[in-house]
C-alpha cells in the first residue's frame, strides 16, 4: 500500500501540473506535440521510458483488487501498451496531438490529479 500512495502523490502532481498548463497556456502544449512529432529520436526516448516505467510498475504494481489501487495498475499497463506504440508504429502519436491541447484534456487530467491527490495525501 505503500507504493500505490507513493505513485499517487506522482500521478496527483504530474498531473495536476499537465491539467494546468493546458488550461493556461495550451499553444505551448501543442508546440510541444508538433516539435516531439518531428523529432524522431524524442518519440523513441518517450517510447523507450514509457516502457521501462510501465515495466517497473507491473512488477512492482500488479495489483488487481476491488479498490482505487487497480487504477495505478491499470495506468502501469497504460505506459506499457504506449511505450510499445511508440516504438512500433510511432505514427500513432499524431492521433494523440490534438488531445494534448485542448480543453478536454486539461479537465481531464485535472480530475485524475484530483483522484490521486486524494488517496496519495488524503485517504
Amino acid at each position: 500500500m505503500e507504493l500505490s500512495i507513493l505513485l499517487a502523490k506522482i500521478f496527483s502532481a504530474v498531473y495536476l501540473a499537465a491539467g494546468l498548463g493546458v488550461l493556461i497556456n495550451p499553444r505551448y502544449y501543442s508546440r510541444i506535440m508538433d516539435d516531439m512529432l518531428k523529432n524522431f529520436a524524442v518519440v523513441f526516448l518517450y517510447g523507450f521510458f514509457a516502457i521501462i516505467f510501465g515495466v517497473f510498475m507491473i512488477t512492482y504494481h500488479n495489483f488487481w483488487v476491488k479498490n482505487w489501487t487497480t487504477v495505478v495498475t491499470f495506468f502501469g499497463w497504460a505506459s506499457l501498451i504506449k511505450g510499445f506504440m511508440c516504438l512500433v508504429l510511432p505514427q500513432t502519436l499524431k492521433m494523440a496531438k490534438p488531445m494534448y491541447s485542448s480543453r478536454y484534456y486539461a479537465i481531464i487530467a485535472l480530475a485524475i490529479a484530483i483522484f490521486f491527490g486524494y488517496y496519495g495525501f488524503f485517504a
